[in-house]
């Protein structure tokens, strides 16, 4: 991939696509590809068919997705399985039969198994069953990855599959019925803090255990494995280190400077126990994360701050 190349960044807008132009711009590749979806729908196959005939991107980053929480993805099962399926498979699709060089789908560690042994290794993948409150997605991830090396395998297509953590950092959606954990704490104890409440709800017990990347090491990451990796099995993409919920939430209030209690609603579900990666295949490509977990959650709550208007939406 070379400063000119033609890259398209399938997502630009989101958490993921953001960071990765960020990025690939800091590195001086200048030839990108971005289209929102009024432009582009990706969930629609005439239209991503015409968009790379007329494009011919030589190099695919596929971060567009449909994300969310617990929560949305229990009330949204149906979307969530359909939207990821049709985008992934389309761009898959349409990638291979015009002629792009090499393409990322960008996963997600929800797709291993809810016991699997921790920390996950990549050959861990369907080894057991899902943690339910999430199938619907990480069905359709791991149906992106078999696409992905299903084509490498009968056309001898390029496509790599990374699968990284749990994400953060600016651009995060912070609704406090869609988003993930992390966001959704800063957002809750935030509001919190200016409302002065004596108290502060978070679902479940606090003892599921996390691990956290902060998005612009994902990034950097996902660019590093585009220049020097070919091969078809997934990579995990983590720090390899976690932190229980109820941990992660004292250093949002210490970040936010909220002073009241926590209160952790046991009715409400915990989800999968742990989910933390072995990343010892990323390492092995000489890549590790940089930011610590702390000052990531610092400078995302700075970016919150300056975006609150448009974040709390």
């Amino acid at each position: 991939m070379q400063a000119n190349s033609k890259i398209f960044v399938a997502g630009h807008r989101g958490l993921v696509g953001s960071a990765i132009v960020r990025n690939l711009q800091s590195r001086g590749f200048d030839n990108l590809i971005l289209k929102t979806r009024q432009e582009v729908d990706l969930t629609n196959q005439a239209a991503v068919n015409a968009f790379f005939e007329r494009e011919k991107p030589e190099y695919v980053f596929l971060a567009a997705a449909k994300v969310g929480g617990i929560h949305a993805n229990d009330v949204y099962a149906a979307d969530f399985i359909r939207e990821n399926l049709l985008i992934q498979t389309f761009i898959i699709d349409a990638a291979y039969r015009n002629g792009t060089t090499k393409l990322e789908v960008l996963g997600s560690s929800c797709i291993y198994p809810k016991f699997a042994p921790q920390p996950m290794k990549e050959e861990y993948l369907l080894t057991g069953p899902l943690e339910p409150t999430n199938e619907w997605y990480a069905i359709a991830k791991i149906a992106g990855i078999k696409t992905a090396q299903a084509y490498r395998k009968q056309h001898g297509f390029n496509a790599i599959s990374l699968m990284p953590t749990n994400l953060y950092g600016p651009g995060d959606n912070f609704d406090l019925k869609n988003s993930h954990v992390l966001p959704a704490l800063i957002r809750k104890f935030h509001e919190a803090k200016l409302a002065n409440t004596p108290s502060a709800v978070i679902w479940g017990t606090g003892s599921p255990r996390r691990e956290f990347l902060y998005v612009d090491d994902l990034a950097d990451a996902s660019v590093h494995l585009m220049l020097n990796y070919n091969a078809a099995e997934i990579v995990n993409l983590g720090v390899g280190e976690d932190v229980s919920i109820k941990e992660l939430a004292q250093i949002v209030v210490d970040v936010v400077g909220y002073k009241g209690e926590l209160v952790f609603d046991t009715t409400k579900p915990d989800g999968t126990p742990r989910k933390l990666l072995d990343v010892s295949r990323l390492h092995a490509l000489g890549w590790k994360a940089s930011v610590g977990l702390r000052d990531g959650i610092a400078r995302t709550y700075a970016w919150f701050c300056e975006n609150f208007d448009q974040a709390k939406k």
